[in-house]
């Protein structure tokens, strides 16, 4: 679902095209050319000295050495794993006080903006903000029912429509898919479904089921391409998309915290962390509206296909008997 939703969101950004005021915007540095150079850069990024890549905010690098070390410290003792957790949680309550701040950094973006170009920017936050929401609405409305048509094989529009009522409303309001657990373990009771399943799927589906994140990734970083005049062929746009979904399996569960991913997936395009910074100030811009419908589409579909997902195992339980 997370893939599908990173292609309908690149497809999207290729059909209509977006752009960003930049300021003292420079071309890009090592922009690709071809997908070969593409992945040379992805491999040289990932195997970066960890030092270095923390220095340079190599974040390929820096996800390589994370995953690397999550996976060493599985056989770490319990100490260490609450250290690491505690540290987790420390960092967490840092990017809560930088968002928190955020408004004073992206009212002098937009006041310098203006001033420069006068008003009529406004129409290029509003065609991205248009490209976002109907990418989500598209999601939503047209890739997750067809999702679950695979598996439970009747029509899916009823479950759809109430889980968007049920659980899509509340957290479009609370921008937070951890706030709106509550809601989605409720809302699964309500509906009948296996307990031992919703019980592990809801909580981990907060966590790591992202297609709104992958969405926002994937049009921003496309709208940063098309304004530096870099040109993305169809392999690069594939690779884009597993790069937003791995990026949106990791957002963190705070508002806005999507964002703070797509200087990972600028730097496919060679483009610099300075930059990648400004579309970041350009999504906090619009975030009260996209980052609330993102949670929505997040949160709703967790129910969705755990729905689907216990009806299809009914189905197959009925068959075998």
């Amino acid at each position: 679902g997370t893939f599908a939703a990173a292609v309908v969101a690149v497809g999207a950004s290729m059909a209509f095209p977006s752009t960003i005021q930049f300021k003292d915007a420079a071309p890009a540095q090592g922009a690709p050319g071809r997908i070969g150079e593409v992945l040379m850069a992805l491999v040289q990024s990932a195997f970066d000295n960890p030092v270095r890549a923390l220095m340079n905010a190599n974040y390929i690098g820096i996800l390589a050495w994370a995953l690397a070390m999550g996976m060493a410290l599985r056989h770490a003792s319990e100490s260490t794993r609450t250290v690491m957790q505690d540290l987790g949680q420390a960092i967490t309550r840092v990017i809560q006080g930088v968002i928190r701040l955020a408004p004073l950094g992206i009212f002098g973006l937009v006041a310098g903006t203006f001033a420069q170009s006068g008003l009529e920017k406004l129409l290029d936050y509003a065609h991205l903000l248009a490209v976002l929401l109907g990418c989500m609405l598209f999601v939503a409305l047209v890739v997750n029912p067809l999702i679950v048509w695979t598996q439970t094989r009747r029509n899916p529009y009823p479950l759809v429509l109430t889980c968007l009522r049920e659980s899509a409303v509340t957290a479009f309001f609370t921008r937070s898919s951890a706030a709106n657990i509550p809601v989605n373990l409720a809302l699964a009771q309500r509906l009948g479904l296996d307990e031992d399943t919703y019980s592990v799927s809801i909580p981990l589906g907060a966590t790591i089921n992202m297609a709104g994140a992958a969405v926002t990734i994937s049009v921003l970083s496309l709208a940063a391409a098309h304004t530096l005049g870099i040109e993305v062929d169809l392999l690069t746009a594939i690779l884009l998309c597993v790069v937003s979904a791995v990026c949106a399996c990791g957002a963190s569960g705070v508002a806005g915290g999507s964002l703070l991913l797509i200087p990972l997936a600028c730097s496919l395009f060679g483009i610099s962390n300075d930059l990648a910074m400004q579309v970041v100030g350009v999504g906090f811009v619009i975030g009260v509206i996209q980052d609330s419908a993102e949670t929505a589409l997040n949160s709703s579909t967790d129910v969705i296909f755990t729905a689907a997902a216990c009806e299809a195992a009914g189905r197959r339980e009925a068959v075998a008997a």
